[in-house]
């Protein structure tokens, strides 16, 4: 799924899905799959180096916790620079979406 989606895309929608609470990185990719009704289905080798890339930025925080099913998981947090990147990509999604609909629909 991840060679399909806009660059950039999938890190967009990984902050999207932290908005709200910190997640460990299986945590992430199934709230996707439901929120997306089973279209984003993000597989490891595209989740964790954009898990990793986010880090790197600054965008999000990793803390070691336990899962619901009592696993150690690494849990990522949304920083108040990841929330300041979230406004900053969704308005450009918001351009580019537009910019693709005026060509759907060119007559």
């Amino acid at each position: 799924m991840g060679n399909d989606l806009l660059p950039g895309t999938l890190d967009m929608l990984i902050l999207r899905s932290l908005a709200r609470s910190p997640r460990h990185g299986y945590g992430i990719a199934q709230h996707l799959k439901r929120i997306s009704e089973d279209v984003l289905d993000v597989g490891e080798s595209s989740l964790y180096p954009a898990l990793q890339r986010l880090l790197l930025n600054g965008w999000v925080t990793a803390q070691w916790g336990a899962s619901e099913n009592n696993r150690r998981a690494r849990y990522y947090k949304l920083t108040a620079a990841g929330r300041k990147q979230l406004a900053t990509e969704n308005k450009e999604f918001g351009r580019m979406i537009l910019a693709i609909q005026k060509v759907m629909s060119c007559a």
